[in-house]
Protein backbone atom coordinates (compact mmCIF):
# COMPACT_ATOMS: atom_id res chain seq x y z
CA UNK A 1 0.00 0.00 0.00
CA UNK A 2 1.20 3.36 -1.06
CA UNK A 3 1.50 5.97 2.01
CA UNK A 4 -1.44 8.75 1.87
CA UNK A 5 -0.32 11.99 0.53
CA UNK A 6 -0.09 15.25 2.42
CA UNK A 7 -3.35 17.26 2.14
CA UNK A 8 -3.12 20.33 0.94
CA UNK A 9 -0.80 23.29 2.45
CA UNK A 10 0.05 20.08 4.86
CA UNK A 11 4.33 19.50 4.23
CA UNK A 12 5.00 15.57 3.93
CA UNK A 13 6.79 13.99 6.46
CA UNK A 14 10.41 13.50 7.06
CA UNK A 15 11.45 9.96 5.98
CA UNK A 16 11.77 7.32 9.07
CA UNK A 17 15.60 7.87 8.95
CA UNK A 18 15.88 11.34 8.97
CA UNK A 19 18.67 12.74 10.58
CA UNK A 20 18.10 14.94 13.55
CA UNK A 21 21.34 16.73 12.76
CA UNK A 22 21.45 17.06 9.70
CA UNK A 23 17.50 18.27 9.79
CA UNK A 24 18.31 21.50 12.39
CA UNK A 25 17.79 24.65 10.56
CA UNK A 26 19.58 27.82 11.01
CA UNK A 27 16.67 29.63 9.18
CA UNK A 28 13.86 27.75 10.98
CA UNK A 29 15.48 28.65 13.81
CA UNK A 30 15.70 32.66 13.50
CA UNK A 31 11.87 32.33 12.53
CA UNK A 32 10.48 30.25 15.42
CA UNK A 33 12.94 32.17 17.64
CA UNK A 34 10.93 35.30 16.52
CA UNK A 35 7.16 33.35 17.13
CA UNK A 36 8.12 31.93 20.58
CA UNK A 37 9.35 35.28 21.59
CA UNK A 38 6.30 36.84 20.29
CA UNK A 39 4.02 33.82 21.94
CA UNK A 40 5.55 34.03 24.88
CA UNK A 41 5.41 38.09 25.78
CA UNK A 42 1.62 37.75 24.95
CA UNK A 43 1.08 35.21 27.17
CA UNK A 44 3.68 35.41 29.93
CA UNK A 45 4.51 38.64 32.35
CA UNK A 46 8.48 37.84 32.14
CA UNK A 47 10.92 35.32 31.55
CA UNK A 48 12.85 35.80 34.62
CA UNK A 49 16.21 34.01 35.87
CA UNK A 50 17.73 34.17 39.13
CA UNK A 51 21.04 36.01 39.55
CA UNK A 52 22.18 33.08 41.21
CA UNK A 53 21.35 30.88 38.68
CA UNK A 54 23.08 32.74 35.49
CA UNK A 55 24.23 29.41 33.78
CA UNK A 56 27.87 28.62 34.04
CA UNK A 57 28.85 27.32 30.71
CA UNK A 58 32.16 25.14 30.31
CA UNK A 59 33.69 24.46 26.79
CA UNK A 60 32.61 21.23 24.81
CA UNK A 61 29.54 19.58 24.62
CA UNK A 62 26.63 19.96 27.32
CA UNK A 63 23.75 18.53 29.17
CA UNK A 64 21.09 20.72 30.25
CA UNK A 65 18.30 18.72 32.56
CA UNK A 66 15.39 20.58 33.48
CA UNK A 67 12.33 19.84 36.12
CA UNK A 68 9.00 19.09 33.60
CA UNK A 69 6.09 21.14 35.34
CA UNK A 70 4.22 22.05 32.05
CA UNK A 71 3.51 22.56 28.20
CA UNK A 72 5.54 26.04 28.42
CA UNK A 73 9.12 24.09 29.25
CA UNK A 74 9.61 23.45 25.43
CA UNK A 75 9.24 27.74 25.34
CA UNK A 76 11.33 28.41 28.17
CA UNK A 77 14.33 25.43 26.21
CA UNK A 78 13.55 27.78 23.14
CA UNK A 79 14.10 31.23 24.65
CA UNK A 80 16.78 30.51 27.50
CA UNK A 81 19.13 28.60 25.31
CA UNK A 82 18.81 30.91 21.86
CA UNK A 83 19.82 34.23 24.78
CA UNK A 84 21.90 32.60 27.35
CA UNK A 85 23.71 30.01 25.04
CA UNK A 86 24.63 31.88 21.77
CA UNK A 87 26.46 29.80 19.28
CA UNK A 88 25.35 26.37 20.28
CA UNK A 89 22.62 24.49 18.71
CA UNK A 90 20.56 23.04 21.34
CA UNK A 91 18.67 19.47 20.45
CA UNK A 92 15.48 17.94 22.84
CA UNK A 93 14.30 14.59 22.78
CA UNK A 94 10.11 14.35 22.04
CA UNK A 95 8.11 11.46 22.88
CA UNK A 96 7.59 10.19 19.04
CA UNK A 97 3.84 10.58 19.19
CA UNK A 98 3.63 13.82 20.63
CA UNK A 99 6.31 15.17 17.91
CA UNK A 100 4.42 14.05 15.19
CA UNK A 101 1.76 16.91 16.02
CA UNK A 102 4.26 19.44 15.66
CA UNK A 103 6.25 18.19 12.82
CA UNK A 104 7.87 21.81 12.23
CA UNK A 105 10.15 21.39 15.54
CA UNK A 106 12.20 18.44 13.56
CA UNK A 107 13.54 21.20 11.84
CA UNK A 108 14.47 23.09 15.19
CA UNK A 109 16.56 19.77 16.52
CA UNK A 110 13.37 17.77 18.27
CA UNK A 111 14.23 14.72 17.26
CA UNK A 112 11.20 11.27 18.58
CA UNK A 113 11.70 9.17 21.22
CA UNK A 114 9.71 6.26 21.60
CA UNK A 115 8.85 5.72 25.53
CA UNK A 116 8.94 2.67 26.92
CA UNK A 117 10.61 0.77 24.41
CA UNK A 118 14.40 -0.90 23.82
CA UNK A 119 14.12 0.31 20.61
CA UNK A 120 13.66 3.94 21.58
CA UNK A 121 15.81 4.01 24.25
CA UNK A 122 18.52 2.85 21.91
CA UNK A 123 17.95 5.71 19.51
CA UNK A 124 17.96 8.07 21.59
CA UNK A 125 21.48 7.16 22.91
CA UNK A 126 22.74 6.87 19.33
CA UNK A 127 21.42 10.69 18.77
CA UNK A 128 22.63 12.02 21.83
CA UNK A 129 25.79 10.34 21.32
CA UNK A 130 26.21 12.04 18.52
CA UNK A 131 24.91 15.44 19.78
CA UNK A 132 27.78 15.19 22.85
CA UNK A 133 30.35 14.08 20.51
CA UNK A 134 33.78 15.11 22.49
CA UNK A 135 34.73 17.53 19.04
CA UNK A 136 31.04 19.52 19.10
CA UNK A 137 30.31 22.28 21.40
CA UNK A 138 26.07 21.26 20.50
CA UNK A 139 23.45 21.01 23.50
CA UNK A 140 21.22 18.60 24.70
CA UNK A 141 17.99 19.78 26.28
CA UNK A 142 15.75 17.16 28.40
CA UNK A 143 13.24 17.09 30.65
CA UNK A 144 14.78 14.67 33.46
CA UNK A 145 11.68 12.75 34.65
CA UNK A 146 10.75 11.66 31.00
CA UNK A 147 7.06 13.06 31.88
CA UNK A 148 5.20 15.72 33.21
CA UNK A 149 5.56 15.99 37.27
CA UNK A 150 4.90 18.92 40.20
CA UNK A 151 7.78 21.04 40.92
CA UNK A 152 6.78 19.72 44.35
CA UNK A 153 7.40 16.10 43.26
CA UNK A 154 10.19 14.71 46.14
CA UNK A 155 12.56 12.98 45.46
CA UNK A 156 12.42 14.60 41.54
CA UNK A 157 12.05 11.69 38.96
CA UNK A 158 15.03 10.91 36.80
CA UNK A 159 14.46 9.12 33.44
CA UNK A 160 17.06 6.08 32.36
CA UNK A 161 17.92 7.74 29.84
CA UNK A 162 19.72 10.50 31.57
CA UNK A 163 20.75 8.24 34.00
CA UNK A 164 23.06 6.52 31.03
CA UNK A 165 24.15 9.55 28.86
CA UNK A 166 27.74 10.30 31.43
CA UNK A 167 28.44 6.75 29.84
CA UNK A 168 28.08 7.90 26.31
CA UNK A 169 29.93 11.46 27.15
CA UNK A 170 31.80 11.87 29.92
CA UNK A 171 33.78 14.78 29.16
CA UNK A 172 30.18 16.44 28.35
CA UNK A 173 29.22 19.28 31.41
CA UNK A 174 25.71 18.26 33.22
CA UNK A 175 23.58 21.43 34.50
CA UNK A 176 20.68 21.17 36.44
CA UNK A 177 17.97 23.71 34.90
CA UNK A 178 14.90 24.64 37.49
CA UNK A 179 11.57 26.10 35.54
CA UNK A 180 8.19 27.63 37.85
CA UNK A 181 5.61 29.41 36.43
CA UNK A 182 4.04 31.50 39.17
CA UNK A 183 1.37 33.94 39.39
CA UNK A 184 2.77 37.22 41.77
CA UNK A 185 1.10 40.35 41.38
CA UNK A 186 -0.06 40.00 37.46
CA UNK A 187 -2.82 38.60 35.64
CA UNK A 188 -0.25 36.76 33.66
CA UNK A 189 2.14 34.12 34.84
CA UNK A 190 5.75 34.31 35.68
CA UNK A 191 8.31 32.35 33.56
CA UNK A 192 11.31 31.69 36.33
CA UNK A 193 14.27 30.09 35.11
CA UNK A 194 17.46 29.27 37.13
CA UNK A 195 20.71 26.39 36.06
CA UNK A 196 22.40 24.71 38.59
CA UNK A 197 26.47 23.77 39.49
CA UNK A 198 27.70 21.84 36.17
CA UNK A 199 28.42 18.44 37.32
CA UNK A 200 31.48 17.03 35.35
CA UNK A 201 30.51 14.19 33.19
CA UNK A 202 33.55 11.87 34.27
CA UNK A 203 32.90 12.28 37.99
CA UNK A 204 29.23 10.90 37.23
CA UNK A 205 30.52 8.28 34.37
CA UNK A 206 32.27 7.18 37.94
CA UNK A 207 29.76 6.21 39.81
CA UNK A 208 27.37 3.13 40.12
CA UNK A 209 23.89 4.10 38.23
CA UNK A 210 21.89 4.07 41.42
CA UNK A 211 24.47 6.88 42.65
CA UNK A 212 24.24 8.62 39.47
CA UNK A 213 20.28 8.72 39.39
CA UNK A 214 21.17 10.23 42.84
CA UNK A 215 23.45 12.95 42.06
CA UNK A 216 21.39 13.89 38.91
CA UNK A 217 17.70 14.19 41.06
CA UNK A 218 19.56 15.98 44.08
CA UNK A 219 21.57 18.81 42.10
CA UNK A 220 18.25 19.41 40.08
CA UNK A 221 15.86 19.33 43.54
CA UNK A 222 18.21 21.47 44.87
CA UNK A 223 18.26 24.14 42.35
CA UNK A 224 14.14 23.57 41.95
CA UNK A 225 13.84 24.18 46.08
CA UNK A 226 15.99 27.38 46.13
CA UNK A 227 14.00 28.82 42.86
CA UNK A 228 10.99 27.74 44.55
CA UNK A 229 12.18 30.22 47.48
CA UNK A 230 12.76 32.96 45.32
CA UNK A 231 9.37 32.26 43.86
CA UNK A 232 7.65 32.90 47.25
CA UNK A 233 9.48 35.89 48.25
CA UNK A 234 8.10 37.24 45.08
CA UNK A 235 11.61 39.82 44.69
CA UNK A 236 11.23 40.68 41.36
CA UNK A 237 14.98 42.37 41.79
CA UNK A 238 16.34 39.40 42.64
CA UNK A 239 15.78 37.85 38.81
CA UNK A 240 17.51 39.05 35.37
CA UNK A 241 14.79 39.73 32.96
CA UNK A 242 15.64 38.12 29.85
CA UNK A 243 11.97 38.57 28.01
CA UNK A 244 9.75 41.00 29.29
CA UNK A 245 5.99 40.79 28.39
CA UNK A 246 3.28 42.92 28.89
CA UNK A 247 1.60 44.14 32.04
CA UNK A 248 -1.40 45.43 33.26
CA UNK A 249 -5.05 44.53 33.06
CA UNK A 250 -4.49 45.86 29.13
CA UNK A 251 -7.62 46.28 26.77
CA UNK A 252 -10.24 49.73 26.91
CA UNK A 253 -9.33 49.68 30.64
CA UNK A 254 -5.67 50.53 30.54
CA UNK A 255 -6.11 52.76 27.52
CA UNK A 256 -8.72 54.72 29.69
CA UNK A 257 -6.27 54.77 32.74
CA UNK A 258 -3.38 55.58 30.23
CA UNK A 259 -5.45 58.69 28.92
CA UNK A 260 -6.63 59.37 32.82
CA UNK A 261 -2.19 60.06 33.61
CA UNK A 262 -1.48 61.63 30.60
CA UNK A 263 -4.39 64.26 31.21
CA UNK A 264 -2.98 64.86 35.07
CA UNK A 265 0.41 64.90 33.77
CA UNK A 266 1.36 61.50 35.36
CA UNK A 267 3.39 58.88 34.23
CA UNK A 268 1.27 55.45 33.30
CA UNK A 269 2.11 51.89 34.95
CA UNK A 270 0.16 49.31 34.13
CA UNK A 271 1.32 47.09 37.11
CA UNK A 272 -1.46 46.72 39.59
CA UNK A 273 1.63 46.68 42.33
CA UNK A 274 4.65 48.89 41.38
CA UNK A 275 6.64 47.29 44.07
CA UNK A 276 6.67 43.88 42.42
Amino acid sequence: MSPAKPGPGEAPPPPAAADPLELHSARHLEFYDFMFSRFARRHMRALRVAEWGMPRIPDGPLVVFANHPSWWDGVAFMLLSRRLFPGRRMFIPMEAAALARYGFMRRLGVFGVEQDSARGAVAFLRVAGRVLAPERRDMLWMNAPGRFADARERPVPVAPGLVRLPELAPHAAFIPLALEYPFWSERKAEMLAAFGTPLPGAALQAMPRDQRQAALAGALAGTMDRLAGDAIARRPEGFRVVEQGGEGMGGIYDLWRRGRALLRGRRFDARHDPRA
